[in-house]
């Protein structure tokens, strides 16, 4: 019998060589035997070579297919019982993988745990962890079904100290076990980049799977790194797909009652998309729901078939 590492480590990559040696070294000091698989949407800056040279186990794609079908295609190719989908745009301290994997493992109905991401700066600089920002200490949800990462911005406190459940975890870094994530059929590869996470995390909660947060495992992240060096205008691009991924999401999952509040704060996003000239991009994201509706349709009547979306429903507002 074949022996397989305990942890596979799922790695998208595009242009993202200032950041990627960082993250492999980090995870070469975690002291456990890990499976990492490195997917690369077709890089223009070197990745590839560095990858090559230094006998990174990677796949090197033509092009870009997107963070969730790069995830996805990563899990296909391993075989660990637990999977910590990471952005190439991470550092991980001492010891993470080993407090995630011993959270996981400890409960059988979490479908994936999450460490406490901390903010890097903009070329990767970390300050003290006790000084540091929170990214996020888990995801939760708004009354109206947007997503947000808790914490995110501010500085720690007592409470992203504590341990416990969340609605969801981080895409940015993640342990998830594969039973659930291949049971889940993974993250929705339409989707391309962004919401992917919550879209998991929302289907996880109606199979009836958990997630915690775990802080004494601790990630730097430095934020859509890939994003700014792959996009002409990456902030109108992050905006057309945050809009089209967040209402596809909203619609396999809310519940009817909210569709007022959720038409009124979408035309507030358009009012802040025009302040901010973005109005179009965010527009087309919008509309390009339109075409996906009967999917969309079929998998909300899916889930609700197979799972119970009250479990999702139960953290909205919190």
């Amino acid at each position: 019998m074949n022996h397989c590492p305990p942890v596979a480590v799922a790695i998208p990559s595009w242009n993202t060589i200032g950041f990627l040696p960082a993250c492999l070294e980090s995870l070469a000091g975690q002291g456990l035997e890990l499976e990492t698989l490195v997917v690369d949407n077709g890089s223009t800056d070197g990745s590839v070579d560095f990858l090559r040279r230094e006998g990174v186990p990677h796949v090197a794609l033509p092009g870009n297919t997107g963070f969730a079908a790069a995830v996805n295609l990563a899990v296909a190719r391993t075989g660990a019982a637990a999977v910590l989908v990471l952005n190439a745009d991470t550092v991980l301290e001492p010891g993470c993988v080993a407090e995630l994997l011993a959270a996981l493992e400890a409960d059988p109905t979490l479908a994936g745990v999450q460490p406490r991401i901390l903010q890097s700066d903009e070329g990767g600089g970390r300050a003290s962890v006790a000084g540091a920002r929170l990214y996020s200490a888990g995801q939760a949800l708004t009354r109206d079904g947007r997503a947000y990462e808790l914490g995110m911005g501010e500085a720690q406190a007592p409470w992203s100290a504590e341990r416990r459940e969340v609605f969801g975890v981080c895409g940015a870094a993640c342990l998830l076990r594969r039973e659930a994530f291949e049971q889940l059929g993974g993250y929705d590869e339409s989707y391309f980049a962004f919401y992917e996470d919550v879209d998991l995390n929302v289907r996880a909660r109606i199979a009836g799977r958990r997630f915690e947060y775990v802080p004494e495992a601790v990630v730097w992240h430095v934020g859509n790194a890939s994003w700014q060096a792959g996009f002409e205008r990456p902030g109108a691009d992050n905006a057309r797909l945050v809009a089209r991924n967040r209402l596809a999401t909203q619609v396999k999952f809310m519940p009817l009652a909210a569709a007022p509040r959720i038409a009124a704060v979408e035309c507030g996003s358009l009012w802040r998309a025009a302040r901010e000239r973005r109005l179009l991009a965010t527009l087309r994201g919008k509309l390009a729901v339109l075409p996906w509706l009967p999917r969309l349709l079929y998998e909300r009547r899916r889930l609700r078939a197979e799972g119970d979306p009250a479990a999702a429903h139960r953290w909205l507002g919190r």
